[in-house]
């Protein structure tokens, strides 16, 4: 079960967060009663249940998150990471569809889902940035569908690492926030299947790890490795 938790006055959160920028408290541009508060994480906690009440959407500041879901037998489907700048936890209905947890020592931004809603219906400029917020979300799942279904475990997991890179700056080097066992359930494979793989594409030169999790990408050979 996700901690409790008590929304700051607004005055409070702007002495905590620095306004502007992707760690500002503010969600959406033009829309200023829309204020965060601030609420940390740590490693393996769980932010929310599935079948929890849907009572706020959460932005990531540092940190990554996963969202997921147990299938009938047990095996674990993971639905999405979320990396700084993120927006997650919004829902159609008024409970949690999938479970979320803190990959790491994480930090967000936490959001009265209806205090959102409410916006939505007085802004048009709020309402175009929701609407976008969903229109990317459809794009991730869609491209997510078709990386399950038509790629090789090979073109998976280099996709899967352009993306990475790309959502974390993309300067082509950075830790992995997730395990090897998080990417095999993302990627429906099996965790020796990912194994395996990092290590081809790391002898044809496509990666390079430096201890831990740190992997550097040579983007130009992963990008081969997936048209081809």
């Amino acid at each position: 079960m996700a901690p409790e938790i008590t929304l700051l006055p607004a005055s409070q959160v702007a002495a905590s967060v620095v306004l502007g920028g992707q760690g500002g408290p503010v969600l959406f541009a033009g829309c200023p009663e829309l204020i965060g508060t601030p609420f940390s994480y740590g490693r393996e906690e769980e932010v929310y249940g599935e079948g929890e009440d849907a009572e706020f959407v959460y932005k990531v500041i540092e940190g990554a998150v996963r969202t997921h879901k147990v299938l009938s037998d047990g095996r674990r489907q993971i639905t999405g990471f979320h990396l700084p700048g993120d927006l997650f936890g919004f829902e159609q209905g008024e409970t949690h569809r999938h479970t979320a947890e803190a990959l790491t020592d994480t930090k967000v931004l936490i959001f009265k889902r209806r205090q959102i809603e409410r916006a939505a219906t007085r802004s048009a400029e709020v309402a175009c940035q929701l609407w976008g917020v969903a229109a990317s979300s459809l794009r991730y799942a869609q491209d997510h569908m078709l990386l399950l279904g038509r790629r090789s475990a090979v073109e998976r997991v280099a996709t899967f690492l352009m993306d990475v890179d790309q959502r974390l700056g993309g300067t082509g080097t950075f830790a992995l926030p997730m395990t090897r066992r998080d990417i095999a359930d993302y990627l429906g494979l099996t965790i020796e299947t990912v194994s395996r793989t990092l290590s081809q594409l790391e002898e044809d030169g496509a990666l390079q790890r430096t201890g831990g999790r740190q992997v550097s990408l040579r983007r130009a050979r992963l990008r081969r490795v997936v048209e081809d």
